[in-house]
């Protein structure tokens, strides 16, 4: 069985977009690991896959899996391609699309200039939502890793993470670092680590180490969080722009309660078919 995709990205995180709902097939993490792999494979970030809604309130159900195989809850730059795929594919006529997740309802706004805003929802502080294992909330927590204590915000913007501000992002512990944040245990189910370099009011650097994909290019919910966290800890005002090795993405945030919004580009790159 042949399925057809299309490969694009969101700064230079890299996606294989299938569509569900006019074609047919039941998609398992063997599937993922199997094309996500950059040598033997198709090679991607993370699989989305474009399914019908089970709410009638919403226009598309949208589900991740990382190159790894395990299935996510959320993925802002994704979320840009989504919006992307299904108007070029058309799917939909509408430029205001309502999105089921794994972790709730997003709205992602096509706009003129072909920049996808993505309405994140309000970010989740409270440990037990996070997950995170502390004692109580806080805006700041000692991470203790081999002997020492890393302070960290960690917050939820449909999935886990953890931002720690460095001095200087190009010699940031990403890849020492990163996976043992990542698999901390007080993250039960692992965490994505951002290290944020904050360059004055309104503009940072970030780099993030991704749960189940390692150091990617950008990361649309790791901006968030590494957004959320600096406005909150006072580092920062919004609206916030934010420098990843793939390019800038604009996170607006007014405070607690209110949603996260992130605006960024969203290209195709090649279209194909695989063998299921």
């Amino acid at each position: 069985m042949l399925l057809r995709f299309t490969k694009m990205h969101g700064l230079g995180n890299d996606f294989m977009v299938l569509d569900l709902v006019s074609q047919h097939a039941h998609i398992q993490p063997k599937h993922a690991r199997q094309w996500g792999d950059r040598h033997t494979g198709i090679g991607f970030d993370q699989l989305l896959i474009v399914e019908a809604p089970s709410n009638p309130e919403v226009d598309f159900r949208y589900r991740i899996f990382n190159a790894d195989g395990s299935e996510v809850e959320q993925c802002g730059n994704g979320a840009r391609c989504f919006a992307r795929f299904v108007l070029d594919k058309r799917l939909t006529a509408k430029k205001l699309i309502r999105v089921e997740t794994k972790s709730g309802i997003i709205e992602l706004d096509v706009q003129h200039d072909g920049q996808v805003c993505v309405d994140m929802g309000p970010p989740r502080f409270v440990p037990a939502d996070i997950p995170f294992v502390a004692p109580a909330q806080a805006l700041s927590y000692p991470l203790e890793i081999d002997g020492q204590a890393y302070p960290i915000a960690a917050l939820s913007m449909g999935n886990p993470h953890a931002v720690l501000r460095v001095e200087n992002i190009d010699n940031a512990p990403v890849h020492s670092l990163g996976p043992k944040i990542e698999h901390h245990p007080q993250f039960p189910q692992r965490v994505n680590a951002g290290f944020l370099q904050v360059v004055d009011r309104h503009h940072a650097n970030l780099r993030v180490w991704e749960r189940g994909a390692g150091e990617t290019q950008a990361c649309g919910t790791g901006a968030c969080a590494a957004a959320v966290a600096a406005i909150n800890q006072g580092w920062m005002d919004s609206p916030v722009s934010l420098d990843l090795p793939g390019g800038r993405l604009h996170i607006e945030w007014a405070g607690p309660g209110l949603p996260v919004r992130m605006t960024g580009p969203a290209v195709r790159v090649y279209e194909g078919q695989v063998r299921l």
